[in-house]
């Protein structure tokens, strides 16, 4: 037999119960969004180059600064799309460097991100870390440069990233299949580089 009181017991048991469904509801669905986003950053671009190397020469920063063109590139989520890219360097009173990438999106429209970048080998010059979030910083290694500095190959240790800059927009083909050629004799695979359309 049930008293009124077994009732409201009971009612505060199944409301108790129904807190607990909506509960695990909810952190199934704060699961499945994380591991939407870990999805999302596990389908980085594959591995071009399994031992990538040291960078090759020290750097000039102030030969470095200023405007690069990219001619090819690792496709990646965040460049989806993106045409005449470009990168802009300056130097900041703090010794930061000011980063500013600018691209062309599908329909005309120009996108760009602005950065900072800080040494990480002051010995060499040649190992930076770049940030467009906050305290959250990548890798940019200048693997490789002209003496002149009117080329730059950059890359990062995982060896799913790389880029093939050029002070030109639009350098002579077989300057451009030279530098293709150098990214290969690092180590990389360049049947995945993405030609950039500049400018």
């Amino acid at each position: 037999m049930f008293t009124e009181g077994t009732c409201r017991r009971r009612r505060r048991s199944g409301a108790v119960s129904q807190s607990k469904k909506l509960f695990a509801l909810g952190g199934l669905a704060l699961l499945v969004a994380s591991l939407a986003a870990c999805s999302t950053i596990i389908s980085r671009h594959a591995v071009g180059n399994r031992s990538v190397p040291q960078p090759l020469k020290s750097v000039d920063l102030q030969r470095y600064l200023g405007r690069w063109y990219e001619i090819a590139r690792y496709e990646q989520s965040f460049q989806k799309g993106c045409e005449g890219v470009t990168a802009d360097y300056s130097l900041q009173p703090d010794g930061s460097i000011s980063v500013l990438n600018r691209c062309r999106k599908p329909g005309g429209k120009i996108s760009q991100a602005r950065g900072r970048a800080k040494l990480v080998d002051t010995a060499t010059n040649a190992k930076l870390k770049v940030s467009f979030f906050g305290p959250f910083y990548g890798d940019y290694w200048i693997l490789d440069h002209a003496d002149d500095y009117s080329w730059s190959i950059v890359g990062e240790p995982s060896g799913r990233y790389l880029w093939i800059l050029h002070r030109h927009a639009t350098p002579a083909e077989a300057e451009v299949q030279r530098l293709v050629n150098r990214a290969r004799d690092l180590g990389y695979d360049t049947s995945m580089l993405l030609r950039t359309s500049q400018p």
